[in-house]
């Protein structure tokens, strides 16, 4: 689990996460209903919010859910209610608050709001400082706003989906109806999801009698997904919730996969690694083929500086789910640590698929810098700085490191044009500087100053593996 935060993040309290596994989910729970609202699902971004509030949101071509939307949601159907709602907005091109409103508000604000989360989520936030624009003081929930009547729309329109996917509704009642309870309950205590979604009693009524004469009212999740979803809540305990609390709610006379992996999180905080990997081992023994036990295996190894031990759970992680890129990432990093030649070399080949899988990963790119550096090749390290820092917006540097790439590089290469195309993409407008030749090094201009890696504010490892990206 890595945390990605920056400037804009800390100013307007987000900090967004990139996991593999919980990625996935939110993957597979979206993508159908996207479609099934007539949306285009590669065309929408989904950003994991590390945040304890029951909250989600979407805008644009994003949309947002915290992990507390994730723990308080009780199966997979309820957070499903909750995502065909958001798509609901999103097809129905809500904009937040009146026009009038956004009129006096600035509209750039909203769109600079969500577009700094993007920003951010790809590794950029110098690029989401720009594009917050007013927005800094400005929380998530002040934006978000949504009329009766688009609440409305968007309550009948997640039924329609759903059915579409037949699917219930059944789920999104239940939690919203927890949720209001829930606030009648603490009474001065105000929940963000319903700031930004407000919830009258008719609402709720008429949800409710639309949803209760579907034919998929009553059809449940299968059990293998609640079980998936469990887990998913069991690791976002471990991680983000205080050990001592996780340790109480999971004892060691809980025996269930999920308690074994919320354990494992939990003893790893604690830095009892022995009992860290006694607990997940346990879990990759019984499921050798679940890659995300693997992954957590490998990962604890790594951060207490067994690396070359590292290396074997990260492979196996990355046999059983090939295509996704921060699991290749964890392995780049794992061989590349090593310190060897031949596992170096194929720290590159690992860490260049997974800017194949994601070209806008920084760090990826950061990390094959490191490889390409390692092995004397100057040139090419040069170029994966630059676009590393062209992720991040960062584009004087970028600028620079492609300059001297391309000094290195063979002139008309696939290499040579890269570096190329991230000048071009950084020159400030009134710049007419001429690209250089191949090998043509200006010896009295400066080199930049290869950048240090990004370090983590905080070295407890309070979330295993953090990237801080300043």
């Amino acid at each position: 689990m890595m945390v990605i935060s920056g400037p804009v993040a800390n100013a307007q309290g987000i900090s967004l996460l990139r996991d593999a596994e919980i990625e996935k989910m939110l993957d597979d729970y979206s993508r159908p209903i996207f479609q099934a609202a007539g949306l285009n699902p590669s065309s929408i971004e989904i950003l994991l919010v590390n945040d304890p509030n029951m909250n989600a949101f979407a805008g644009g071509r994003y949309m947002g859910v915290n992990t507390g939307m994730i723990t308080f949601a009780e199966t997979p159907n309820e957070l499903k209610g909750v995502i065909a709602h958001e798509a609901g907005h999103l097809a129905g091109g809500h904009s937040t608050r009146s026009a009038e409103a956004m009129a006096n508000a600035g509209r750039p604000m909203l769109l600079g709001l969500l577009l700094a989360a993007g920003a951010i989520a790809a590794g950029a936030p110098e690029a989401g400082i720009g594009l917050m624009g007013l927005g800094q003081n400005v929380g998530v929930a002040n934006y978000l706003k949504y009329s009766r009547s688009q609440e409305a729309t968007a309550d009948q329109s997640s039924i329609t989906y759903l059915d579409r996917l037949g699917q219930s509704s059944k789920g999104a009642m239940e939690l919203w109806s927890r949720v209001r309870n829930y606030q009648i309950i603490t009474g001065a205590r105000i929940n963000p999801y319903l700031l930004t979604h407000p919830l009258a009693n008719e609402r709720l009524t008429a949800l409710t009698e639309r949803a209760e004469k579907s034919p998929y009212f009553d059809v449940k999740d299968p059990p293998e997904e609640i079980a998936r979803y469990r887990l998913i809540q069991a690791k976002i305990m471990g991680f983000l919730h205080d050990p001592n609390e996780t340790l109480v709610k999971y004892p060691l006379s809980d025996q269930s996969e999920p308690a074994h992996y919320a354990r494992a999180v939990a003893y790893y905080r604690y830095s009892d690694i022995e009992k860290a990997l006694k607990e997940v081992r346990t879990l990759t023994e019984k499921r050798p083929d679940y890659p995300y036990f693997h992954e957590l295996e490998g990962q604890i190894l790594f951060e207490y500086g067994r690396t070359n031990e590292a290396i074997a759970p990260h492979q196996m992680a990355v046999d059983l789910l090939p295509d996704n890129a921060l699991l290749r990432i964890n392995l780049g990093r794992a061989l590349l640590a090593s310190g060897e030649p031949d596992k170096i070399k194929q720290a590159e080949q690992e860490l260049k698929r997974a800017t194949i899988l994601e070209r806008d990963n920084g760090f990826a790119w950061y990390e094959l810098a490191r490889a390409y550096s390692e092995q004397g090749n100057e040139a090419m390290a040069n170029l994966a700085t630059a676009e590393s820092r062209f992720q991040a917006g960062a584009k004087q540097d970028a600028n620079q490191f492609a300059l001297r790439a391309m000094s290195g590089l063979k002139r008309g290469s696939p290499d040579w044009r890269h570096a190329a195309d991230i000048v071009f993409a950084t020159q400030p407008a009134e710049s007419t500087t001429p690209l250089p030749a191949a090998d043509d090094i200006n010896e009295t201009k400066s080199a930049p100053t290869p950048l240090p890696a990004p370090k983590p504010k905080n070295e407890k490892p309070d979330v295993p593996d953090p990237i801080i990206i300043e």
